[in-house]
């Protein structure tokens, strides 16, 4: 008994973790309960342990003051290129087995970037170059990490980029023009096609799989294993979340219908810039879409969309985000959502979702961050106003608890490394050899 006593007395004397801290004082924006004021967030171990006012903090767990600032859930990006060291597989129209867990950089320094605008979640996503491409990742930015399974959400849903529309027609339906023969698909209508095919092949070889472990018979012949058509069989299971860009909604119908004709019902229309043609029927199948706010007219597929798109959709009661598609979008996404709300109208909490629950919710991940509540992982961003003022300024960002971004202790920031006194056109000529010739 005295020594159990003893154990106890040390595992109280321990220091707390660097996953353990008490934010105090401010006003915590949970997205799905509500908005407290002059309210507390307690992490430890990594996880949200308590939310509300006057909460103490447990003996050695360190308490940073938000007074005056806002505590919102991480960001969400659902459509990012970061930390890739390859993005597009473009030597088919259906590269199902390749994924972006190979090409995963943790050196990456967009994922620094993202969480100076208080990202702590993307959806990193292979190219657009193919009908079917690759399988997409998706990361914690847990910056200062050397491993690239460091930086991945453990336990997060596979998932799959498909694309519609130009991208894949360009790529490869122009292949043949020097008499050699085109690569399907040259139009919109054969991308239909290769999509229709990949499912059949996909289909037909689940079902000979299915029959062989169904098989007594210990002497049975398996079929021959392919990846690319054991990626798209996980696909008809469930087992794959489909991520598709597109734009038109003729296009997203399309998919639509062909996902129904297969028994798919996961999935999340990237882009969509025309989905508001199209929201009762995507709500109805319950389609979710991820999109631009306010970007359109950069081609001529896109020539027609509108900034009401995300509200309009949301009205609809279609599971919307905002994504960024950018390096240099990714850290803004704050605002991206301010431009919908001003737009369409929407409530404070309506246009937080867009960049937190909503994105969570289209990756699978949702019981584990997306909003401030007890038991989700600590991923949480402290702003110097509220987050959809344009005023906003991302001060601390949180990944499983742990301040991985702090603004007044930022290594790059200039202010940091001059002396108060200092002259900034004196320093930025000693550190770059540059100065203005009169």
């Amino acid at each position: 008994m005295k020594s159990f006593f003893l154990l106890l007395a040390l595992l109280v004397a321990l220091p707390a973790s660097a996953q353990d801290v008490l934010l105090r004082g401010g006003t915590v924006l949970t997205v799905t309960n509500g908005t407290l004021e002059n309210a507390d967030v307690l992490v430890q171990d990594g996880k949200i342990t308590g939310v509300g006012q006057n909460l103490r903090a447990p003996r050695g767990v360190k308490t940073v003051d938000v007074t005056g600032k806002f505590v919102m859930p991480g960001i969400i990006d659902a459509h990012s290129h970061i930390a890739l060291s390859s993005v597009n597989e473009a030597s088919s129209p259906v590269t199902a087995e390749v994924t972006m867990e190979d090409v995963t950089n943790p050196y990456h320094i967009g994922i620094y970037r993202a969480l100076a605008g208080g990202v702590t979640t993307s959806h990193i996503m292979h190219g657009s170059a193919n009908v079917i491409g690759g399988q997409n990742e998706t990361i914690k930015h847990r910056w200062g990490a050397t491993d690239p399974d460091a930086i991945r959400f453990e336990g997060a849903p596979r998932t799959i980029k498909f694309a519609l529309g130009e991208n894949p027609t360009r790529v490869h339906g122009r292949r043949g023009s020097g008499g050699t023969g085109a690569i399907v698909p040259a139009t919109r209508m054969g991308v239909e096609q290769v999509l229709r095919n990949a499912f059949e092949e996909g289909r037909r070889y689940m079902e000979a799989w299915d029959a062989h472990e169904a098989d007594a018979d210990p002497r049975a012949v398996p079929p021959a294993y392919n990846e690319r058509l054991e990626t798209m069989a996980d696909i008809l299971r469930g087992d794959i979340l489909v991520h598709s860009h597109s734009y038109r909604a003729d296009e997203i119908l399309m998919l639509v219908r062909v996902l129904g004709d297969y028994g798919v019902d996961k999935i999340t229309f990237q882009h969509a810039n025309e989905a508001f043609k199209v929201a009762p029927e995507l709500a109805a199948y319950g389609a979710m879409a991820s999109v631009f706010s306010d970007w359109w007219s950069y081609k001529f597929e896109v020539y027609y969309s509108t900034a009401h798109n995300a509200a309009i959709l949301t009205r609809n009661g279609v599971v919307t985000s905002i994504n960024s598609d950018s390096a240099e979008l990714n850290r803004h996404l704050y605002h991206e959502a301010a431009k919908s709300q001003r737009y369409g109208d929407l409530t404070d909490a309506e246009a937080l979702a867009l960049i937190t629950i909503n994105p969570a919710r289209q990756l699978g991940i949702a019981e584990r961050v997306g909003s401030i509540e007890i038991g989700k992982d600590a991923d949480l961003a402290v702003f110097s106003a509220h987050p959809l003022s344009i005023y906003a300024i991302a001060e601390q960002t949180y990944v499983d608890g742990v301040r991985y971004f702090d603004r007044e202790n930022d290594p790059d920031d200039v202010r940091l490394q001059i002396s108060p006194s200092a002259d900034l056109d004196t320093f930025i000529e000693q550190e770059t050899g540059y100065h203005e010739k009169p």
